[in-house]
């Protein structure tokens, strides 16, 4: 299985995406100097890897530009039944919308493993795409967030102005 990574510049840091010819199988923030950024982003391949990370990153884009509020880039996520689970339950969250971790531990019918879905949503390994930023305390606190508390209330507060 082929790799291929592009690099986006967005309004809270760079991000580098990953992806296989089968789809996205990471995202993750980086430190990277913008000349490089720049390079890495203006490289388009051919082979199918490529292809799903220049579409991810396309769409990413057109998210960050607000013209985007539902990912069809395909993901290849790999991990157990459960997290597995949790991050299907998460993708049905709409664009503007947060669930609780409590509403997500029930809606997975497992409604006394708040703690398991939290584990679950910050193992996530394609957040934004799979919209772990849409899941937040019952208290109505943010949670954690892999990518960084600001980068959630950025999310958030982006999806709230459609």
């Amino acid at each position: 299985m082929s790799l291929a990574q592009r690099w986006l510049r967005t309004p809270i840091g760079v991000l580098r995406v990953t992806a296989s010819d089968r789809g996205v199988t990471n995202i993750d923030r980086v430190a990277m100097k913008s000349n490089r950024v720049a390079r890495q982003s203006s490289q388009r391949g051919t082979s199918a890897a490529q292809r799903q990370a220049d579409r991810a990153v396309r769409e990413l884009r057109e998210y960050f530009a607000g013209k985007r509020t539902r990912f069809t880039v395909p993901v290849q996520l790999e991990g157990t039944p459960f997290q597995e689970q949790a991050w299907a339950t998460m993708r049905k969250i709409p664009y503007g919308h947060t669930m609780s971790y409590a509403e997500q531990a029930t809606a997975m019918r497992a409604p006394r493993a708040v703690r398991a879905v939290g584990s679950a949503n910050g193992a996530n390994p394609v957040p934004i795409i799979v919209p772990c930023h849409r899941v937040v305390a019952s208290n109505g606190g943010l949670g954690g967030y892999a990518l960084g508390l600001a980068m959630k209330r950025w999310l958030l507060a982006h999806e709230s102005r459609a």
